[in-house]
């Protein structure tokens, strides 16, 4: 129990002591002996109580969230008053969560305490000897059996009635569910209510109830999203809206035929070096989404940890708690399973409080979540059942021209080897801003690297080539995937564009990237860049080569060219893309200023190289998916470089 006892105050004004007591200017509320709970089980017939005295009929009590947990301020009238205790209207808009406490009394306005709240839906759960946490799973007044709940390191399963008791050292704050197949949660600015904040008494038993409705997602589409690092900064916030408007025409598409819509991002919602020069953090990225009509599973990237927090995974991750819940966590859609993990150790050297440190960090998977993806696992009998992982950094390399590549985390070995037994694993991840897609030869896992929703980074929108697009030349975009039972299709979205945009063809005879035509307002130091930046673009080519740039191909997709009826050989390169070149490098070589590594051309090996047997003949270009989708383009030639071209 919290106990807040109020009393006599005095203030100074103008050099003289007033008396309140005397009611010459009344600053304080004369409530005294305050008690509040630590924590409020609240049923929807309960009335809140709180001793005190001094309460009178007209005072109201407010009600206002902290910690992040959504929701507005509530304001309760008093239904009765005894000696010690005032009893206070009930709320339907209370959702779990800590709440701050206040009396008003005219214009007089005053804190009483701290609590939370918490809403339970059986309020009559014996105690288990060694059970700190307990609650009821249900859905229309009937609790749910077989439902998988968590704290990250403990696992429980609800009984025929729905109830769960979960030994939980309270380690991580939450309990969380793995919300079944055909059901849902509740959604607070798009954030699913999968999991419950704990009060955090090690010892004291809690309660936490988890509600479900009942849907069909059978068949559901997943929104893969990455790397949105928002900032307040490169007029990103504006080029934002048109993502926005693009996911929400997706989503009213599949809305029309019927099918369940959900969102996954794979980390960097924000950029940390931003977070506190630009007054820009977690909670600001929801604003910027909350307009969005489906439910979105976040996953934590490595610029979503606090810039303040050094050698401290744990800390640096706390404001990502705060706004978007756990870092690790399983959900069931439909026929799949979805597994969001957490691959990055946060180091940050230098940073403390008021000094943004280095920022950097392991590609790493702790042990803690190994251990309990192993458990979460052992949960599924059935081992053909789909498997999802999303999580921020990727397992594989960007592979070469014959696509070989190696492991890109440390320990990618161990999470294929706790994956071993599931015949149809999945793996989406982001963070390198360019798109590939790997699987390893006779593996059960594939997984897809998607490029960013803010291309790179929000430059090239910025900038005169007002483009938006990626270090492998993919426009800015995000996945879809359409799940149909067990079966999985997916395609890239490129922002602004159809479904049917899978890719872009140039026509080498006319790409030639000098100084006088991309930077011409530079000095002489930075036109002497230019060559350097530009690589083989610098020099002309009238080979009467064309050059074409799949951002979502795999091994078995299918590139055909053909040149009056006949097929051209084609080839597969890796190469640097050259609208990137011009939209981003040239751009920043223009305006004197030397272009930031991170933010390069790369060498992507989803591009082909064919050549035809003239500088104008017409092409026919045909690429065709692993699903039998066929994406064409007639090849006009020659066909003009531009900025604004497809």
């Amino acid at each position: 129990m919290l106990i807040f006892i109020f009393t006599t105050v005095f203030t100074a004004c103008e050099d003289k002591i007033i008396d309140t007591t005397e009611d010459k200017i009344q600053t304080s509320i004369k409530v005294t002996h305050i008690n509040i709970p630590y924590v409020y089980n609240v049923t929807n017939e309960s009335d809140i109580t709180i001793e005190g005295k001094g309460f009178e009929q007209t005072d109201s009590i407010t009600f206002i969230p902290r910690g992040g947990q959504g929701g507005g301020t509530i304001k309760l009238g008093i239904k009765t008053i005894e000696d010690e205790k005032v009893a206070l209207e009930n709320s339907p808009y209370f959702r779990d969560g800590e709440y701050e406490i206040r009396i008003q009394r005219g214009i007089l306005d005053q804190l009483l305490g701290r609590t939370f709240v918490n809403r339970i839906f059986n309020a009559s759960i014996p105690d288990r000897e060694g059970m700190t946490v307990k609650g009821t799973v249900h859905s229309n007044g009937q609790g749910v059996a077989n439902v998988i709940v968590s704290d990250g390191i403990e696992f429980a399963v609800t009984d025929q009635n729905g109830v769960y008791y979960l030994p939980s050292a309270k380690k991580h704050g939450f309990v969380f569910i793995t919300v079944p197949a055909n059901y849902e949660v509740s959604v607070i600015n798009t954030i699913p209510q999968f999991f419950k904040r704990l009060a955090g008494l090690a010892s004291a038993t809690e309660i936490k109830d988890f509600e479900l409705f009942p849907v069909n997602n059978e068949n559901h589409v997943v929104a893969f999203m990455t790397d949105m690092h928002l900032a307040n900064r490169n007029n990103d916030l504006t080029q934002f809206q048109s993502f926005i408007e693009d996911v929400k025409n997706v989503y009213e598409e599949y809305k029309g035929q019927n099918k369940k819509f959900y969102g996954i991002t794979l980390g960097d919602q924000t950029w940390d070096q931003y977070w506190y020069s630009n007054n820009f953090k977690l909670e600001n990225y929801v604003d910027q989404i909350k307009s969005l009509e489906f439910p979105i599973y976040n996953v934590i990237g490595n610029h979503d940890y606090n810039p303040y927090v050094s050698a401290n995974d744990w800390l640096g991750a706390a404001e990502y708690r705060k706004v978007l819940g756990p870092t690790y966590y399983s959900i069931n859609i439909g026929r799949v399973h979805y597994i969001i993990l957490d691959n990055m150790q946060w180091l940050n050297d230098g940073g403390s409080q008021g000094v943004v440190g280095e920022r950097n960090y392991r590609d790493f998977l702790d042990q803690e979540q190994l251990t309990w993806l192993a458990k979460d696992l052992s949960y599924i009998t059935d081992k053909s059942t789909p498997i999802v992982i999303a999580t921020h950094v990727p397992l594989f390399t960007n592979p070469d021209q014959n696509g070989n590549f190696n492991n890109a985390m440390e320990n990618t070995s161990e999470l294929l080897a706790a994956v071993s037994e599931f015949t149809n694993v999945k793996v989406a991840t982001g963070h390198t801003h360019i798109n590939y897609r790997n699987s390893p030869a006779g593996s059960n896992v594939y997984e897809q690297n998607i490029a960013a929703v803010s291309a790179t980074w929000w430059w090239t929108g910025a900038t005169s080539a007002a483009n938006h697009i990626s270090r492998d030349g993919s426009p800015g975009g995000y996945a879809i995937w359409e799940m149909t039972g067990r079966n999985q299709q997916w395609y890239y979205k490129s922002i602004g564009f159809d479904k049917d945009y899978q890719f872009r063809s140039y026509d080498l005879n006319n790409i030639h990237i000098t100084s006088a035509t991309y930077t011409p307002s530079a000095t002489d130091e930075f036109k002497g860049k230019v060559a350097g930046y530009a690589g083989e673009f610098a020099t002309a080519n009238k080979n009467n080569q064309v050059l074409i740039n799949v951002w979502g191909y795999q091994d078995n997709w299918k590139v055909t060219v053909k040149e009056n009826g006949n097929t051209l050989p084609v080839t597969r390169v890796r190469k640097k893309d050259p609208l990137h070149i011009i939209s981003y490098e040239m751009q920043r070589l223009n305006a004197n200023a030397e272009p930031t590594s991170s933010f390069v051309t790369v060498n992507s090996a989803h591009l082909f190289l064919a050549t035809a047997s003239n500088a104008t003949s017409t092409l026919e270009i045909t690429v065709e998916d692993e699903f039998g989708n066929k994406y064409t383009e007639t090849m006009v030639r020659p066909k003009a470089f531009t900025y604004s071209m497809r």
